[in-house]
């Protein structure tokens, strides 16, 4: 697209430097400018700056996908974390997690969550399920006695 001058427009003349310089240059070319460039960012702002955007992104992103574009790198990611850890990295995890959110919630929050799970157990489980572990725990509390 020419402007009336015929001069190349401004999108035009970026296309075009774009596809010669990547035609001259490798993956480690971009790679060094991206590693220079995300230095110089990190000097010229601060922690609210990459929280802005990080919820910007956020927001777009959630614009554009639905419901199974998260179930599915959800669950590409659990599994890429699942093969690159052990058991014990779980348990740190969980851990901190736990400590974390008992920093953050007082004994009505656990009642509230404990109530809401009891309420949707009852509702998925009948009586037999309730049945079941009640005798379950009867004979484990027998056996250690």
């Amino acid at each position: 697209m020419k402007n009336d001058n015929s001069k190349m427009s401004r999108e035009e003349a970026g296309r075009k430097g774009g596809e010669k310089t990547a035609r001259n240059h490798d993956k480690e070319f971009y790679q060094e400018i991206g590693r220079k460039g995300g230095e110089k960012t990190a000097k010229e702002h601060d922690k609210e700056f990459y929280q802005e955007i990080g919820r910007k992104g956020g927001e777009a992103t959630a614009e554009n996908h639905d419901k199974e574009f998260y179930q599915e790198i959800g669950q590409k990611g659990g599994e890429a974390t699942a093969e690159n850890h052990d058991k014990e990295f779980y348990q740190e995890i969980g851990h901190k997690g736990g400590e974390a959110t008992a920093e953050n919630h007082d004994k009505e929050f656990y009642q509230e969550i404990g109530r809401k799970g009891g309420e949707k157990t009852s509702k998925e489980n009948g009586k037999e399920f309730y049945q079941e572990i009640g005798e379950k725990g009867g004979r484990n509390s027998r056996s250690n006695d």
